[in-house]
């Protein structure tokens, strides 16, 4: 009796998982999850019940705790560590190792491969940085906010797709790859940006060091070593020696992403032939045994073996990335948005980002017309200036309207943004930081929408003149 409700439970089961697997794979899918945890975020750090609890768990200590019983050894790893920063420069590490395995792979074989695909997408992600941090600069010239010129420089992927996906075919091809590779661009120059400028102190020595063990593992690549474990115990003494010598953490994650073969372990002559051998050995051995079993004791032996080849017939960058993706798009940056996102209002003021403090200045101002106005505007003028001296293509069956359209959504700017806006503004004292990155992080958010809802209907808008 017992049997009819636990098959239709299971059955239940099964279908939610592939449900919910379905729904993973959607293009719009990780840009609503990031947004439903924005909501949450800025619902539990202004709620009466959870507002202290939400502060306080982020600001609880995570550290390792090395002590004898004579005092003599006191060790506390990592330094400073809570719960925001193990978010932010430990597990934002690995994300940042995926966007570097993007970025190498585009490189590769992707859109960014040849001067002629790479051309116009890299000039127009190049205006799409200059022109916000040049609108920033203008707005907070001379002021405690002048620091925070890179917040409105990069361009959130996730919900740039998650809206060309819901557009559908209102949008050409083309103009898809064209941000999309826009976008990859740009993530290499916000890279850049927080690697140059948004770094502590350095310590000349541990980067030296850390430069050393990166030059140990090149030449471990360049001796053909192909195992994942000798790269992934340099990486962490890379992570080690970037977190204290005051290169920002997270580019440990890009520098190895560029270091780890590409090349897989057997050529495809090789995966051939062993494959042919290993199904030739499993017909062999088919019903020799007395059970009449499939697979048998020695087809099992064969079996694990090819899938040793199969495995080891993918390169290792690629391995990792397909690994690590859903991880980093359904955990981690949810994580990151949850952590990060949750902005204590005090006031309603808050909100309005075109106020201007006469002793602070106006972070809001500038990062929300960085987005809104300067990436769309910068992205289209050095398209145009690019496709008149014939340095790149316009995009096949795309007009300057849908192309403008399109380069609206370049403000988008959540993940990366958000990221810059955390570690701007340290040279300013403890209150001011916090708020500066507070009215950063509003401006972002604000910023983000207005840009989304603004491509939206100008894709529409273009899209229907067309017609």
């Amino acid at each position: 009796m017992r049997l009819i409700p636990i098959y239709t439970w299971n059955k239940g089961i099964i279908k939610l998982g592939n449900s919910t697997r379905h729904l993973s794979r959607q293009p719009w899918f990780q840009g609503v999850l990031l947004l439903i945890c924005v909501i949450i975020a800025m619902l539990l750090a202004n709620l009466p019940a959870t507002r202290t609890l939400y502060k306080d768990f982020l600001e609880t200590a995570m550290q390792i705790h090395l002590s004898s019983p004579d005092g003599k050894i006191d060790i506390l790893f990592p330094r400073d560590m809570n719960i925001e920063r193990f978010i932010n420069d430990i597990l934002m590490v690995v994300f940042f190792f995926t966007v570097g395995l993007e970025i190498k792979r585009e490189i590769a074989s992707g859109e960014l491969s040849t001067p002629k695909k790479a051309m116009l997408p890299v000039i127009a992600a190049l205006g799409g940085v200059l022109a916000p941090a040049l609108i920033y600069i203008l707005v907070n010239h001379g002021t405690p906010s002048s620091s925070g010129w890179g917040i409105p420089t990069a361009t959130d992927i996730a919900f740039a797709v998650c809206i060309l996906s819901v557009l559908g075919d209102k949008v050409p091809i083309s103009l898809k790859v064209f941000l999309t590779a826009l976008a990859i661009a740009d993530d290499l120059m916000a890279i850049l940006v927080v690697a140059i400028f948004y770094g502590g102190a350095i310590k000349i020595g541990l980067l030296a060091i850390a430069f050393v063990v990166i030059l140990m593992t090149l030449i471990l690549r360049t001796l053909g070593e192909k195992r994942m474990a000798p790269y992934i115990f340099l990486a962490i003494i890379v992570w080690i020696l970037f977190y204290y010598s005051g290169i920002h953490a997270t580019m440990s994650g890009v520098v190895m992403a560029f270091l780890i073969p590409a090349t897989p372990r057997y050529s495809k002559s090789y995966y051939y032939r062993k494959r042919a051998m290993f199904n030739a050995r499993i017909d062999e051995w088919d019903g020799q045994m007395e059970s009449g079993a499939f697979p048998n004791g020695p087809q099992r032996i064969y079996l694990r073996q090819l899938g040793k080849i199969n495995h080891g017939t993918m390169d290792m960058s690629y391995r990792v990335e397909h690994a690590l993706s859903p991880w980093v798009n359904f955990l981690i940056m949810p994580l990151f948005a949850l952590a990060n996102a949750g902005v204590t209002i005090t006031d309603p003021s808050f909100f309005n980002v075109f106020r201007i403090d006469p002793m602070l200045g106006g972070a809001g101002l500038g990062v929300f017309l960085g987005l809104v106005v300067g990436k769309p505007v910068g992205i289209t003028l050095t398209s145009w200036i690019a496709i008149k001296c014939k340095a790149g293509e316009m995009p096949e069956k795309a007009t300057w309207k849908m192309l403008f359209a399109v380069a609206c959504l370049g403000g988008i700017g959540f993940t990366m943004s958000i990221f810059v806006d955390t570690l701007s503004f340290s040279d300013q004292p403890a209150d001011v930081m916090m708020h500066l990155r507070d009215a950063g992080k509003i401006a972002v958010l604000l910023g983000s929408i207005c840009s989304g809802i603004l491509g939206s209907i100008l894709i529409s808008l273009a899209h229907r003149s067309k017609e």
